[in-house]
């Protein structure tokens, strides 16, 4: 039936043919082309596709084309305006990307129409104003100050007339250097604020197939039967595949394979994500009808629910070498002695629990076969070259036939480095030698990809009465899922990071990661430390009252400094500034209360008690225990005179791409807009590594940097042996170099290298220092962050509600490359960490997903934004570039334990359990009073 609508979009008029439950995202992204309203749910959760529809924000996902029949509709794209070929944005837009609030900038055009209508019914706004309007739209970047300031500065500059002020609680500048350490904004930022940013479900290809993956929905069994029939001969299905399809090998892993690519008959299925078949169709109707023909059978086994039951001896055993994945040993000093000489010994059990990265943009592949045999797939991924490695294993292919073309992320935080849908499009592609995408939808992407870690952690520890620690000893056991994936290296960070940042002569650590029926666990930000910082952060203050000392002053006497030796034996030898975020802190902090710890009751309602808690963390940067950390990087000057640095490291969000640009600009003496950014393409860009272990801006950073250096010297070079100087004497300044009385710019230089037969081209590959694996006493790292922090928690004594009201965050990056950038990272960070303490929770039930949708999954809103004050600390490393070290996830991990402490302080009830369970506090308080 013919059902014609007519509306009106950013201006334009259109007359289409609204399609049986067609969503009005659905028409404007696929019919209209308007890829600028993003799709992260499809259940109006995160607000990622907000239009105005006659005025009013809507979220698009759930709202019916049909209903749009005379309706006047504004997008993202509408906001803009082009002059004269140039885009004059909306202050809206202006301010989004001066006050740094984007990120990944998936969520960025829901927030900022969310805002423009605000504006619209309201232009004296407040922030009382912006958070209710932006309560359901999510940011999971989470950087909502710097978003609430920006919708401020726009509403002041449209008041006035002036133009859009920028943030003034960031320094401009604090260094010396001309380009790093100055704030500067994202070189993708204007893309993202117009919609204009193209992410991966943006990409449309002639002749596209869309694929489905049926997925077993069993945690544990054999599969018996699986029928396709019906499914190949459903009219508009074009292939569907099984185990037996699988050209090369069938598993996949990116430390170990042990992830079939497909589960096949009599094979075992370990979690209910597990792969049965996929499917290609015309539609992506089509292969959700042909999922639904498939039919299997399956022998039921019993379920592996925690890692504790899987270690038993008693438990059916998951891979044939059994549940252990690994058992992981620290071991420093007498463990006997120590507790011995101790006055007093503390002991308690802690467990954290499974999360979901909860990114809002879902994983989508699109795989597209090449004329010449070769194959390209477009993805957001976190490892391109692991991906190609990992396709081209499974298709039986030399891994130069695959190209990785990598497109921007809409968040990732770990979440994004495990394949996905890259080896079924692909497989798929191959087949039907047509071009194919894999879009998971929310369901799909919180039923299959990794989560965090769900641990138990006991912690023991021993002190002297004055509070000096003597000795520790923790027993973790982390929940890797059915598979590997990076559980490995993630249960060994937590185990090494298991006794704090703390100098203690006797440790011992012992980590038992083990296999469940659970989903797969693997990187999260903060890769286990996260986990095991809440634990002895909540023993140091449990340890700091036994004794009736200040809990600052035993991380102040305990704290590691240069000259320590670490729990897994490495000395520190520089950069160490965890003492001096513990005092800034400190100072912050007591300039709110001098008494911070003190429980205060509000004079209003003697039901609400306000208590500050405080907490102390490190981080390694890079990949460490032995494993080659290294980067390429690739530096090419071009005709016009400007730049261009390639890497296949990955940018998420994080800022990497201006961690490169600005480190290349510095060195060649030019300003930032003469440098453009090539990342994630493994045909154009040398191999950046993994995006994980905060290591990004010391790796890729230092090999642009010397990728940039060993230009400018071949350019010295050639400029001394043209006009008969030595190389030092020639002079790199704003653009121009300076030669024996000559200037020249760049685009000269180009011509007079290429002239002589050089290209003006450098790949360079920075390998950072070597490490020792763990258990040789060398050194495990060749870098920590450092963080510290403070939170002002409020707790309704009748409820047990906990509202946090302030966090003060002190963070040693080694040296800020830009500050502008490292506020985001540090406000998402502590709102991330805020999530896990208070919020989030991915609840698995006998194996089987209860947390199957965005709504049943919190992500912290804007609503629970406290005040956040972040201070820089900067104790440089003389390997990182210019003294720079990460800062990805140090911003993250004190943030738990800092508020769970808060609560203890407030109320005397101790979190020993994640995610705060409000109503246990509201019951302890309860009995108490009763007694």
């Amino acid at each position: 039936m013919n059902n014609q609508i007519s509306l009106t979009v950013n201006g334009k008029q259109y007359s289409v043919e609204a399609l049986p439950s067609e969503t009005l995202s659905t028409l404007l992204r696929e019919r209209l082309r308007l890829t600028g309203t993003k799709i992260g749910c499809e259940e109006a959760e995160c607000g990622a596709c907000t239009v105005l529809i006659d005025g009013e924000p809507i979220m698009s996902c759930v709202y019916p084309a049909e209903r749009a029949d005379g309706k006047t509709i504004v997008t993202i794209e509408g906001l803009a305006q082009r002059v004269h070929e140039e885009m004059k944005l909306h202050p809206l837009q202006e301010a989004f990307v001066d006050h740094g609030a984007v990120q990944c900038g998936f969520c960025i055009p829901g927030q900022i129409m969310t805002a423009y209508a605000l504006l619209n019914h309201n232009p004296s706004l407040n922030s009382e104003d912006i958070r209710f309007a932006l309560k359901d739209t999510l940011c999971r970047c989470a950087g909502y100050p710097s978003i609430e300031n920006a919708i401020i500065a726009a509403a002041q500059a449209l008041q006035t007339g002036e133009p859009v002020q920028g943030p003034t609680h960031i320094p401009d500048s604090i260094h010396e250097h001309k380009t790093v350490g100055h704030k500067h904004l994202r070189p993708e930022a204007v893309e993202k604020v117009t919609g204009e940013a193209i992410y991966t479900d943006d990409l449309k290809f002639d002749g596209m197939l869309y694929a489905k993956v049926k997925r077993a929905m069993i945690p544990h069994g054999f599969l018996k039967k699986l029928d396709v029939s019906k499914a190949k001969a459903l009219p508009g299905v074009v292939a569907v595949l099984t185990s037996e399809d699988v050209p090369a090998e069938k598993t996949h892993g990116l430390v170990i394979y042990d992830w079939p690519v497909m589960v096949g008959i009599n094979e075992r299925v370990r979690y209910i994500g597990d792969a049965l078949a996929i499917v290609a169709a015309e539609s992506q109707e089509i292969a959700e009808q042909a999922l639904a023909l498939i039919e299997a059978e399956f022998d039921l086994q019993p379920v592996v629910t925690n890692p504790v039951m899987a270690r038993q001896a008693d438990v059916p055993q998951i891979h044939e070498k059994g549940n252990l994945l690994k058992h992981i040993k620290v071991r420093k000093g007498d463990m006997d002695a120590g507790f011995a000489a101790a006055d007093v010994v503390l002991e308690h059990t802690f467990h954290t629990q499974t999360t979901d990265h909860a990114f809002l943009e879902p994983e989508c592949s699109i795989a597209v076969p090449l004329a010449d045999g070769r194959m390209e797939i477009y993805v957001g991924s976190q490892i391109p070259y692991q991906d190609r490695a990992q396709v081209a294993r499974v298709l039986g292919w030399e891994e130069e036939r695959i190209r990785i073309v990598g497109q921007l992320m809409g968040g990732g935080f770990g979440g994004k480095e495990d394949v996905m849908g890259q080896i079924h499009s692909a497989m798929l592609a191959n087949i039907t030698k047509r071009p194919v995408k894999l879009l998971f939808d929310r369901q799909e992407s919180l039923l299959v990809h990794p989560k965090r870690h769900a641990t138990q952690i006991r912690v023991k520890i021993g002190a002297m009465n004055n509070g000096r620690l003597v000795a520790s000893e923790t027993e973790l056991y982390g929940d890797t899922g059915a598979y590997a994936s990076l559980g490995e290296k993630v249960m060994t960070r937590a185990t090494t990071h298991s006794a704090g940042p703390y100098d203690i002569e006797h440790v011992r650590a012992d980590c038992y990661a083990m296999y469940t029926n659970n989903p797969p666990a693997g990187a999260f930000r903060g890769f286990g430390v996260t986990q095991s910082a809440f634990a002895v952060e909540s023993m140091i203050d449990k340890l700091a009252e036994k004794l009736n000392l200040d809990p600052v002053e035993v991380r102040r006497m305990n704290a590691l400094h240069v000259g320590s030796i670490t729990n897994t034996g490495q000395e520190l030898k520089e950069s160490v500034g965890l003492l001096e975020c513990i005092d800034r802190v400190d100072a912050e902090m007591r300039k709110h209360n001098a008494y911070p710890f003190k429980p205060v009751t509000d004079p209003a309602d003697p039901n609400i008690v306000r208590a500050w808690g405080f907490a102390s963390a490190y981080k390694n940067t890079g990949l460490g225990g032995g494993a080659p950390d290294k980067s390429g990087a690739d530096v090419e000057l071009y005709e016009d005179g400007t730049f261009q640095v390639r890497s296949s490291a990955a940018e998420l969000g994080q800022g990497l791409v201006t961690v490169m640009r600005l480190t290349v600009a510095e060195e060649m003496a030019v300003s930032p807009d003469k440098v453009r950014i090539l990342v994630m393409d493994t045909d154009l860009t040398p191999n950046g590594g993994p995006t994980t272990a905060s290591r990004q801006t010391f790796v890729t950073g230092n090999a642009s940097r010397y990728a940039a250096k060993t230009l400018r010297d071949e350019i010295s070079a050639t400029m001394a042996e043209k006009f008969d100087v030595r190389p030092e004497k020639i002079r790199f300044e704003s653009g121009v170099v300076h030669v024996n009385g000559h200037s020249m710019t760049y685009a000269e230089i180009y011509k007079e290298m290429t002239s002589m037969g050089q290209h003006p081209r450098v790949r360079y590959e920075y390998e950072a220092p070597k490490t020792q694996p763990l258990g040789t006493g060398g050194d495990m790292h060749f870098a920590f962050s450092f963080g510290v922090q403070a939170a002002e928690v409020e707790v309704n004594k009748i409820t047990g509600e906990v509202r946090v009201l302030k966090v003060i965050s002190a963070n040693d990056v080694g040296m800020a490359v830009n500050p502008l950038g490292l506020q985001g990272q540090v406000e998402g960070g502590v709102m991330m960490g805020l999530g896990n303490c208070l919020t989030e929770e991915f609840i698995v039930e006998n194996g089987k997903v209860v947390t199957d949708r965005l709504a049943r999954y919190r992500v912290p809103g804007i609503m629970l934004t406290p005040e956040i004050t972040s201070i820089i600390v900067e104790h440089p490393i003389a390997s990182g570039p210019y003294g720079a070290k990460g800062v990805g996830e140090i911003s993250s991990i004190p943030t738990t334990p800092a508020i769970t402490n808060a609560i203890y302080n407030a109320v005397g009830v101790r979190v020993d359990s994640l995610p705060v369970d409000q109503e246990m506090i509201a019951r302890e308080l309860w009995e108490r009073e009763e007694k």
